[in-house]
């Protein structure tokens, strides 16, 4: 008996993939934006939680710019959210988000950015990774220098997948970014300086010169190790072809956001969500399903006959009985009772005699 249930629990063991772990979750199905650092925002209207569109869930993020919003008096409008950790130096994650730009999206001939992460510098410069949308396109940009990595032309009214593979670092030489765009993988690893440290910003922000208000929606950011880690629970991982990393040249032509100060410091600060923690690994998931099985089978395998048990008023109040001299739990007990005929009652201490596997 024993060794079946050895033998099914490693079968389980070698059957089960590992669970997919999200580091960390503002994908707003709190209702709410507290999985977030912060927000920097000139009124509660600019970033609000909607239940209608949404891309995934039961909540997404509407955002809305007008000509002359500008909460932390720096260059530029916006209403943006923060979030802060997890890209210090050397560290290499996944981040997963969506975005959809409505029929009504204005078009301009300037930057419009609508996902960022932002060096720890007040200063120096564009964010080494910006996702914008100028005229009819959207961009994909690297290092302070505003070097050119992908663009495509920009479709409204459909929700867009995005799914950004980084390694942080000051280095050219060690941070790459890579990219997949609505399940394709378009940008293979490229070398940057992606600067280590920053923090991820998610609403709009564009150039001030920009009349018409715009609204766009954001959902399903999610964080993780793996590029199983962040896929929506109903895809497959898109292929990775894992071609060496490249070092894209700058294009010419006109330059995207200026220098912006933009620090967290200078907003208003919300609290700080966290996710499940951990990807998967050899201490946990499948593995530990099946350490845990094992114990189980162990117990099942146990047979107990003969017990001669006793019953008396004080154990049946606390749902308990003895068997020999251990205890015995109340699951037990159930069984106990479902088996056998002859019931001690709470008021005596009389034997039964019970023979059978719990």
């Amino acid at each position: 008996m024993q060794t079946r249930h050895v033998i099914a629990a490693v079968a389980l063991l070698a059957a089960t993939p590992c669970l997919a772990a999200i580091q960390w979750s503002g994908d707003f199905e709190s209702g709410n934006v507290n999985q977030y650092t912060g927000t920097q925002e000139v009124s509660s209207d600019r970033l609000q939680v909607v239940a209608d569109p949404v891309h995934q869930g039961k909540y997404a993020l509407k955002v809305t710019v007008k000509q002359g919003d500008n909460p932390i008096n720096a260059s530029g409008n916006r209403n943006e959210l923060f979030k802060e950790g997890r890209t210090e130096e050397g560290t290499e994650t996944y981040y997963r988000w969506s975005t959809m730009f409505p029929a009504d999206y204005p078009s301009a001939n300037d930057w419009q950015l609508f996902a960022q992460w932002h060096q720890p510098e007040d200063c120096c410069g564009s964010p080494p990774i910006q996702f914008y949308v100028r005229g009819e396109e959207i961009r994909f940009t690297v290092s302070t220098a505003q070097t050119e990595v992908w663009k495509t032309p920009l479709e409204r009214g459909v929700w867009h997948d995005f799914i950004l593979h980084v390694k942080f670092s000051d280095n050219e030489k060690v941070g790459f970014v890579e990219l997949w765009y609505d399940g394709q993988h378009v940008v293979p690893k490229t070398s940057a300086a992606t600067r280590a440290n920053d923090y991820l910003k998610l609403g709009l922000y564009r150039a001030a010169s920009i009349e018409p208000t715009a609204v766009l929606y954001q959902d399903a950011m999610v964080r993780g190790d793996t590029l199983e880690d962040v896929m929506p629970p109903s895809s497959s991982p898109p292929r990775d072809p894992g071609p060496p990393a490249t070092t894209p040249t700058p294009p010419s032509g006109p330059t995207t956001p200026p220098t912006s100060s933009n620090s967290p410091s200078l907003a208003s600060s919300g609290s700080s969500g966290a996710g499940a923690g951990g990807g998967c690994s050899a201490s946990t998931g499948a593995p530990a399903l099946a350490l845990a099985l094992l114990a189980g089978s162990a117990l099942l395998s146990r047979r107990r006959r003969g017990v001669r048990v006793y019953a008396s008023t004080l154990d049946l109040n606390t749902a308990r009985v003895n068997a020999s001299s251990s205890r015995v739990g109340w699951g037990m007990w159930r069984a106990i009772r479902r088996r056998s005929s002859t019931i001690p009652s709470a008021s005596s201490k009389r034997y039964l005699r019970w023979s059978g596997s719990i």
